[in-house]
């Protein structure tokens, strides 16, 4: 009876909704050129570090006396640093403008331009708020995805026939700060999974695209037994339904076999026709490279075992992390 206003009130949710991004896209180009406009001028000086200096301040009073705040040195610092960042049209206007300035300035202050590119794009695609694009960038989101990007690319170059995009979706490590654990430490895999569960929004950013939860203890039965899966998500970019078993400890070969059996049991009685194989997921604490070599896991492309940390560690051990397992596949390229 009262659709009429439910139409009414989603037109004016969409016109405000627009009328931000138009304002947004307006601002964001605006100090575009502004920075555009900076560099511009100060190739009109010999020394150009003074002279850069000198025209940042000049500029910084003449914007605050007609336009108030906002329009600090710092800001024009970070205007003229914008447009030296994306300096090329193109990606200024297919990208940037897209997000507001506040994404834009986090992201250009990230050094490697092939993961400024990845931030872009993903931030603009996934719609990611400005808290999840600081969080992605400080536990190095692209750097643990590209690790895993590499791993496939190995695998492909021993297997050409197939095209396997799974291990591109699947990060390592996976950094699960957002559960507030005490450091070092000592949950059990129960209460670990009840913390995920949670904070499951947190959980599916950090597992990536694509991802849908489906149950928790799912149970899957036969004839004459029942198992249960701690964890099962569905992937509808991939097709397909992901396990994830949870270890609190190193893994086992008895971890592996439980998950093989899992995924092809799921493969046997929940898979729908025409979706792809599933894929199985052991999240431990500590992987043991030797176990994964030496087991059914080394030959199947649908099984994984990835480290999780239960808190944020700091730069220097993230990143010391994300070199070790590219040593490890380093090794692993040279014996193929």
């Amino acid at each position: 009876m009262n659709s009429y206003i439910d139409d009414i009130r989603r037109i004016l949710a969409d016109a405000r909704k627009n009328a931000y991004s138009a304002i947004n896209s307006a601002m964001v180009e605006a100090y575009w050129q502004i920075g555009k406009r900076i560099v511009e001028q100060e190739q009109n000086g010999k020394n150009r570090a003074a002279y850069g200096e000198a025209i940042l301040k000049e500029l910084s009073k003449a914007l605050t006396s007609e336009f108030g705040k906002g329009f600090s040195y710092a800001s024009m610092y970070n205007f003229r640093q914008f447009y030296l960042t994306y300096s090329d049209p193109e990606i200024f206007y297919t990208v940037c403008r897209k997000l507001t300035w506040s994404h834009n300035r986090l992201i250009m202050r990230v050094e490697d331009p092939n993961a400024r590119i990845y931030y872009l794009k993903e931030a603009s695609e996934q719609a990611w708020s400005v808290r999840t694009l600081e969080r992605n960038i400080n536990t190095f989101y692209y750097q643990r995805l590209l690790s895993s990007q590499n791993r496939s690319e190995i695998v492909k170059s021993t297997e050409p026939l197939e095209k396997d995009q799974s291990r591109d979706f699947i990060k390592d490590p996976f950094v699960f700060e957002f559960l507030n654990l005490p450091q070092p430490s000592s949950a059990t895999e129960g209460e670990i999974e009840s913390a995920l569960i949670e904070n499951l929004q947190q959980f599916l950013l950090e597992l990536g695209k694509g991802f849908s939860f489906i149950g928790r203890q799912f149970r899957i039965s036969t004839e004459t037994d029942h198992f249960f899966i701690d964890l099962v998500f569905y992937n509808y970019l991939l097709k397909c339904f992901v396990l994830i078993d949870l270890k609190t400890g190193k893994l086992t070969h008895q971890d592996i076999g439980q998950m093989d059996m899992y995924r092809r049991m799921f493969d046997d009685l929940k898979k729908p026709e025409g979706d792809n194989p599933t894929i199985g997921i052991i999240l431990c604490t500590e992987k043991s490279e030797t176990i994964v070599k030496y087991s059914v896991m080394n030959d199947n492309p649908k099984l994984f075992a990835t480290k999780y940390m239960p808190y944020l560690p700091t730069e220097s051990e993230l990143v010391a992390e994300i070199e070790r397992e590219k040593r490890k596949l380093n090794m692993l390229n040279l014996r193929a």
